[in-house]
């Protein structure tokens, strides 16, 4: 499955330890690519390094803050002792926080006059759970960038991956801070593109949709397996009525850090959602 083109070249990965990507991550590794995975908790990237070891790939584990400039510095110090300077950088740290969340979707007739425990209104919204999830997605990016596209400056076929949603195209009901933050994440690809042309590093993003993965799998299914009601809806607003699965992002990772498919391509959104943000419910 190796791509000659990017056999042992240097990719870095933040939020390596979770299941996307981590899965980034192994694909990469297949690919022929020298892996660096950084996450916050540098014993779930071990978890993934292990595991990218044992079928044969190079990779590296990395204790990293990306919302901390000397803990990105640090890393990149790390990865260039033992793999050297950075050619592929994906910036996949991000999240939600239950303080940047609503309970309802829609405004009800009474939420703001009578409070009742345990229900979060648009008027509830903590600003430092909005500020966490704006910094964790939009910060983080941009601080990464900042320390790793040194690297890549001057340098043939360099490339920078980030991770929007679909939620960035159409926010969704509850989770009006996270949709904002995302959004701001295709947009600021879009900046980057630009900025970045003349240099020639690529910078692009892909937009996943809804994917069942441990850290979700409560949300999205019962106890007994069944759908959320929640999930129902979302099944029936997906044309390929499933959820998606972590290869299901294989291809566009693989077409994005190739050159020999994607040279010419930079500045571009992919959502990767089976129709989800296509689809009017009608």
């Amino acid at each position: 499955m190796t791509h000659e083109n990017l056999k042992d070249r240097v990719a870095v990965i933040t939020g390596g330890g979770g299941v996307l990507c981590g899965g980034f991550a192994k694909v990469l590794a297949e690919l022929g690519c020298k892996v660096a995975v950084l996450d916050l908790r540098e014993e779930a990237a071990q978890v993934v390094v292990d595991e990218i070891k044992a079928a044969g790939g190079k990779a590296m584990a990395v204790g990293c803050n990306v919302l901390e400039a000397e803990s990105l510095e640090c890393a990149r110090q790390k990865i260039r002792a033992e793999f050297g300077p950075c050619d592929i950088l994906i910036n996949g740290a991000g999240g939600n926080n239950p303080k940047g969340t609503t309970t309802k979707e829609t405004y009800e007739e009474g939420d703001l006059e009578n409070a009742v425990e345990g229900v979060k209104t648009f008027f509830d919204l903590d600003p430092a759970g909005v500020s966490f999830v704006f910094n964790l997605n939009i910060l983080g990016t941009l601080l990464t960038t900042q320390c790793f596209a040194k690297d890549m400056l001057g340098r043939e076929n360099t490339s920078i991956l980030n991770i929007s949603s679909m939620n960035a195209f159409c926010p969704l009901t509850k989770i009006p801070a996270y949709s904002a933050a995302k959004a701001g994440v295709s947009n600021f690809t879009q900046w980057l593109a630009v900025h970045f042309a003349d240099a020639g590093i690529r910078v692009n993003a892909i937009a996943p949709g809804f994917f069942a993965t441990n850290q979700n799998h409560s949300l999205l299914f019962n106890e007994d397996g069944s759908l959320t009601p929640r999930s129902e809806k979302i099944i029936s607003h997906t044309p390929m009525r499933r959820f998606g699965v972590p290869e299901d992002l294989s291809g566009a990772l693989a077409f994005f850090c190739d050159e020999t498919y994607s040279a010419f391509i930079t500045g571009v959104v992919l959502p990767i959602d089976g129709g989800f943000s296509a689809y009017s419910g009608v």
